[in-house]
């Protein structure tokens, strides 16, 4: 898995980067098929933005973006919205390969 930090508008520091990198990181843990994380620090007048996308099998693709007060705050809330986003993606994927069970087991008779 490939994670890369860039920046817009905004200065990074390599504190910074590493902190997008560690947490970028902790995404695999809820979707084992990651190939790529892109994430992008940026700021817009006082709030700052950070927009992650996460590349997976070959097709799909993950995106979430968040403004915050501050880059540390923004950086947790994005990873939180990707963590929902893949594992609610797991979940059907594996809801679909193996359904649940709809009917109540017959009585028998005593």
């Amino acid at each position: 898995m490939r994670v890369s930090v860039t920046d817009r508008h905004v200065e990074t520091t390599d504190a910074m980067r590493q902190y997008a990198e560690d947490k970028a990181g902790k995404l695999a843990r809820f979707y084992d098929r990651i190939e790529s994380i892109d994430v992008v620090l940026g700021q817009e007048s006082s709030q700052h933005r950070v927009e992650v996308v996460v590349r997976a099998d070959h097709k799909n693709t993950f995106v979430a973006q968040v403004d915050a007060q501050s880059i540390h705050e923004a950086i947790d809330l994005v990873v939180d919205k990707l963590e929902r986003q893949l594992t609610k993606h797991k979940e059907k994927r594996r809801n679909r390969k193996h359904p649940a069970k709809t009917g109540q087991k017959a009585e028998e008779p005593e």
